[in-house]
């Protein structure tokens, strides 16, 4: 079964590729054989991202900065991609951002952070997916990953938040975040059964909470909530994104796959 999951044929985008998950899908997809096109905003990120991975891995990794929220941005990496590895196979949205009043109340969130938010979480997907997933239809082959979260699919328990940091800033889950995973789930459906009989797999991973830099108190109180009794590590995300990338998934299409630890059993 190890062919199925091999990615040598295929060619991946990755949009927020230098994020906490993001740079874990980056390194496994690589690690399984993927050419791999790394996007991010953040200036030098992805290059310096896909540098590290060709070095260490002896592979094709190449990095672009991108605003995913502008499809202009989107179409010049387009180009340069398919120049320098090919037509893209799959693409995995992984891209998702925080504004600078992300951690505001619900009662005082401006509309301004609720936009940017979207922008870049809902309709920068849809910009990729347009770039990237309209010519796999085309071509009728393809495999298209959103990752979404677990808050796009249950609410988030709002009594795990007294007294949790991040980064020793206090944090909740916004409602913008949770709309926008939720959206993308909606997108994913719609895209799954409108390019399904152009061979275009469209799914989805919803990841729960992962270790990242939250205190203690927010890492126990979220573990105590969780049937395995601990957050997750990133590189236990990764196995089903290779999963959707890989033949291994030949017949899969619509689903969301929950790697929560057992979260959303409860």
């Amino acid at each position: 079964m190890s062919d199925e999951f091999d990615l040598s044929t295929e060619i991946v985008v990755l949009t927020g590729g230098g994020g906490i998950l993001g740079s874990r899908f980056a390194d496994a997809l690589i690690r399984h054989g993927a050419k791999l096109a790394i996007l991010d905003r953040a200036p030098g990120k992805a290059e310096r991202i896909a540098l590290e991975l060709s070095q260490r891995h002896g592979a094709c990794a190449i990095g672009f900065q991108v605003d995913i929220s502008e499809r202009s941005e989107l179409a010049r990496a387009r180009a340069r991609i398919e120049e320098a590895l090919g037509q893209a196979t799959v693409l995995v949205n992984a891209a998702a951002t925080k504004s600078a009043g992300f951690f505001e109340p619900f009662e005082t969130f401006s509309a301004a952070d609720w936009d940017e938010v979207m922008r870049t979480n809902v309709t920068g997907a849809m910009f990729a997916i347009q770039e990237f997933g309209a010519p796999m239809a085309q071509r009728g082959a393809g495999s298209i990953i959103n990752i979404l979260s677990i808050y796009g699919v249950v609410a988030p328990d709002q009594r795990i938040y007294e007294g949790s940091l991040y980064e020793g800033r206090a944090i909740n889950t916004p409602a913008v975040y949770s709309t926008s995973k939720a959206a993308l789930w909606g997108l994913t459906q719609y895209l799954a059964s409108y390019w399904g009989s152009r061979q275009v797999r469209v799914n989805a991973v919803s990841p729960g909470g992962v270790s990242s830099g939250q205190n203690d108190t927010f890492a126990q109180r979220y573990g105590a909530r969780v049937p395995l009794g601990r957050m997750a590590e990133g590189d236990e995300i990764c196995g089903a994104v290779i999963f959707l990338a890989s033949r291994a998934s030949a017949y899969v299409t619509g689903q969301n796959i929950v790697v929560d630890g057992g979260l959303s059993v409860w």
